[in-house]
């Protein structure tokens, strides 16, 4: 069981998620420094949202933390390369909060448009003023959109329907997707001297940071208006406020500052400018869906299992034909670091068969994660494997190929220092099978506890072997014999329900039938 430590407010959903898979769920809200550093000291995982500073000196104080959830999409309150470097899986919830970001982006274009907000305090005020908050129409403006992923893709769908014309720019959006979301791709300069709206879905980034300045506003066409419901620090906002005081654009409508939370600023003067306190993903329904997809996340790298949403693991998704090879990879690569007997120097991974048609890097992880749990010496992730491999010199070399194992759809294969190991997983059931260790061909799912022996092909060994083990008052629970081609010797793979004593297997080791003999327990 691990401990959860959540600081922030999560759906209850999604606390019902961590404690129906068996962990412990800590909430302590509103912790200073010293008490954040004295919770986490003995928790495996963390959940936040935005508030909470996950800092390298705290992570520091993590010793036992294994994953950092951010029950949201921006993880500027999380120093990702100090996580990666400690090993610690980052991961966050980037669909959770995709529509009501869309849907407040509209609300505000509409807002800024039509000047609601100011001809309602007016008129709560006691003020007719019909005739000053006239506004514009929608239809057959030209919005441009700078950012076309979820939550740009979402907007772009809703303004089509308020019958605008679409203009953006993000350099990771193929030609197809633009044209499917009806969007004509151009340079972002481009974008703002043509748009009449112009609305932002970016990362901050230090290459984002100031993007919309006064320089590129001074560009624009005067009826411009600008919406940002993605991250403050994008728009510079004091070049904001000085390009709509001198009449350089017409208004802007703000969901997020520079630094917040913000309750001054010029802008905030100016009654072209709409705005509120960072309420984008801030529905019912957006909270709950991050509480719950964190959660999930979060179970899944406790588990050891892929993080379709870890940040900062290299690979970037794994497909449903490989998914299922994952757990095979990780326990073959645990296997044959036992099988090598040592630390080996450099180690070939084949994968064959379907999967070897698509795209195995997550595969290849899982089996550099199973080496490094046991030959490194500390905690292994999906994030630290390769670095680990890398400093204690192991090099791992990787290839596919389509050609299926005999007799299999799909299989993977491990070798090196003169030792190999195979296996493969039966879809759709899951069930695991090694089916080759030294290229001797055999058939036996990967039990916790596994002893290779590799004897001569004699009678009488199965007996006397498996009278040794039952003395000892160990039960075999599996056991198969293969035999290696053109050679007189004979493999035994027993499984066994616990670890065979030490004794027994030195007992077994001094028969002089007996050739090799090598344990491939999974590590504790």
């Amino acid at each position: 069981m691990a401990r959860v430590l959540v600081t922030e407010k999560l759906a209850q959903a999604g606390l019902d998620i961590i404690t129906n898979s068996g962990h412990e769920v800590d909430v302590q809200l509103d912790l200073d420094e010293a008490g954040l550093k004295a919770a986490i000291a003995d928790s495996n995982a963390l959940i936040v949202r935005s508030a909470t500073q996950v800092t390298p000196d705290l992570l520091a104080a993590a010793t036992q933390l294994e994953v950092v959830g951010r029950a949201g999409v921006g993880l500027d309150n999380v120093d990702i390369e100090a996580a990666t470097a400690q090993g610690v899986i980052v991961a966050n919830a980037p669909t959770s909060n995709s529509i009501s970001a869309a849907e407040h982006t509209m609300a505000m274009l509409l807002a800024v448009a039509r000047n609601i907000p100011q001809a309602h305090g007016a008129l709560v005020q006691g003020r007719w003023e019909r005739s000053q908050w006239s506004g514009v129409e929608l239809q057959e403006k030209t919005l441009g959109i700078i950012g076309l992923g979820r939550i740009g893709g979402l907007v772009a769908e809703r303004a089509r329907a308020f019958g605008m014309k679409l203009i953006g720019h993000d350099p990771f959006v193929s030609q197809e997707r633009a044209t499917e979301l009806g969007v004509t791709l151009m340079e972002v300069a481009d974008v703002v001297a043509q748009a009449d709206f112009l609305t932002l879905h970016l990362a901050r980034t230090p290459e984002t940071v100031d993007l919309i300045n006064f320089d590129l506003l001074s560009r624009a066409k005067p009826n411009l208006r600008i919406v940002n419901v993605a991250r403050g620090g994008i728009v510079n906002e004091a070049d904001l406020a000085a390009a709509i005081e001198d009449g350089v654009i017409a208004g802007a409508a703000l969901d997020v500052f520079d630094e917040e939370p913000k309750t001054s600023s010029p802008l905030f003067r100016l009654p072209e400018v709409v705005v509120t306190p960072h309420l984008g993903a801030s529905t019912a329904e957006a909270q709950d869906r991050a509480g719950e997809m964190i959660a999930e996340q979060v179970c899944l790298a406790l588990s050891g299992d892929f993080v379709p949403f870890a940040v900062n693991v290299t690979a970037s998704g794994v497909s449903e034909t490989v998914r299922p090879f994952l757990s095979i990879s990780e326990q073959l690569g645990q296997r044959f670091a036992r099988l090598a007997g040592g630390q080996p120097v450099a180690v070939d991974v084949v994968f064959a068969g379907e999967i070897g048609g698509f795209d195995c890097r997550m595969a290849e992880l899982a089996v550099v994660k199973g080496l490094m749990s046991v030959i490194g010496d500390g905690p292994v992730s999906y994030v630290n494997a390769e670095s680990m491999a890398e400093r204690f010199g192991v090099k791992v070399q990787t290839r596919t190929s389509t050609r299926s194992p005999s007799g299999l759809l799909n299989g993977i294969r491990i070798e090196g220092e003169g030792h190999s190991l195979a296996g493969t997983a039966l879809v759709p059931s899951g069930e695991m099978r090694i089916i080759s260790i030294d290229d001797i061909g055999i058939d036996i799912p990967p039990s916790d506890h596994l002893l290779v022996i590799v004897n001569d092909d004699t009678p009488g060994m199965i007996g006397r072997v498996g009278t040794i083990i039952g003395n000892a008052g160990v039960n075999i629970d599996d056991m198969h014999i293969g035999r290696a081609v053109n050679s007189s010797q004979a493999i035994m793979v027993i499984a066994t329900s616990e670890a065979i004593p030490a004794e027994v297997v030195g007992a077994i080791s001094l028969m002089p039938e007996i050739i090799a003999l090598r344990s491939l327990d999974l590590p504790d």
